[in-house]
């Protein structure tokens, strides 16, 4: 009737948008969900140029809350981004998920809060230089997609106490990962060779794999490929070795045991990183790691290691209990 007050929640909007990779077309798919209580997501298809035309869509964009940025359409994207829109205040800040939208959204123009969720490290190394990210009139925040190696190690240590060498290859891309392993490693033999790239690991996983108790795949070009994944649990199978990760792929893929961080934990992180840049000044860039994470086993790769490990829950909780 005409004296009927639409609730709060009807008045409020949410925008998600998918932007391409910087060297293909990009599409930004636009869902406006909650414009009225029986209204369904209405979705938008728009297919530009580049990231560049999403970006300047976006600019020009007018609704007001909580704007989501998506690289892809990938299955973790898109479920980190379901959770968002369970978890986080629909205030006005921005959230670009992945590389590619976190390209754009720096490039925007706009001073609301700002968070670049699911970003690998070495993702936000190369935007470290970005003069976008240092704006006084902006705050910046960094959601890393991955565990911090203290976890990293704190669940070797949970899975194997009396070991201490510990295997690793990498590229030279992957150095400022190297280094935080190694501020991390204190009481730790760390065995670090460098491949010139990730189809050419054999020579460097012959000297780790003889000098080590356990190899660790880095969430660098390595861990991100499929096939030098399965060439470092190869080697490892080979030698019995545990081999210890980042991704649930590796550990399904026949790795030991990973720290993983869910979209759903993400996304609860998320939330709180925004609520800190709410309070926060620009200038700074704010990174965190993800924390908490998840352990993920592969019990069949245990048993044939001869390892009685706890159950996963147990070694969660083992591995947080440094922190």
């Amino acid at each position: 009737g005409g004296g009927h007050k639409p609730s709060a929640l009807s008045r409020r909007k949410r925008r998600i948008r998918t932007l391409g990779s910087p060297l293909f077309a990009a599409r930004a798919v636009l869902f406006v969900t909650l414009l009225l209580p029986c209204l369904r997501a209405l979705r938008v298809a728009l297919w530009c140029l580049g990231p560049l035309c999403a970006a300047l869509f976006a600019s020009h964009a007018t609704a007001v809350g909580l704007t989501v940025l998506l690289a892809d359409d990938s299955a973790p994207h898109a479920e980190f981004a379901r959770q968002l829109r369970a978890t986080v205040d629909d205030a006005p800040v921005t959230i670009a998920v992945g590389m590619a939208a976190a390209r754009a959204a720096i490039a925007r123009p706009g001073v609301e809060p700002l968070l670049l969720a699911m970003l690998t490290q070495l993702d936000y190394e190369s935007l470290r230089g970005d003069p976008g990210l240092l704006r006084v009139d902006r705050r910046v925040g960094v959601l890393l997609r991955d565990p911090a190696m203290a976890d990293q190690l704190a669940l070797i240590d949970a899975v194997l106490p009396q070991k201490r060498r510990l295997g690793v290859v990498a590229t030279a891309e992957s150095e400022p990962l190297v280094r935080e392993l190694e501020r991390a490693a204190a009481g730790w033999d760390l065995k670090v060779q460098y491949a010139p790239d990730p189809t050419a690991l054999a020579a460097a996983l012959r000297l780790v794999v003889a000098r080590s108790d356990a190899l660790m795949v880095l969430p660098d070009r390595i861990g991100d490929s499929q096939a030098a994944t399965l060439a470092v649990l190869h080697a490892g199978a080979g030698a019995t070795l545990p081999v210890f990760g980042a991704s649930d792929g590796l550990v399904r893929s026949g790795g030991l045991a990973a720290a993983v961080s869910t979209p759903t934990q993400l996304a609860a992180q998320a939330r709180a990183i925004v609520q800190k840049l709410q309070r926060g000044a620009g200038g700074v860039v704010l990174v965190e790691a993800a924390t908490p994470a998840t352990v993920r086993v592969n019990t069949t790769v245990a048993r044939g290691l001869s390892l009685r490990l706890p159950d996963e829950r147990e070694l969660t909780e083992r591995m947080t209990a440094p922190r």
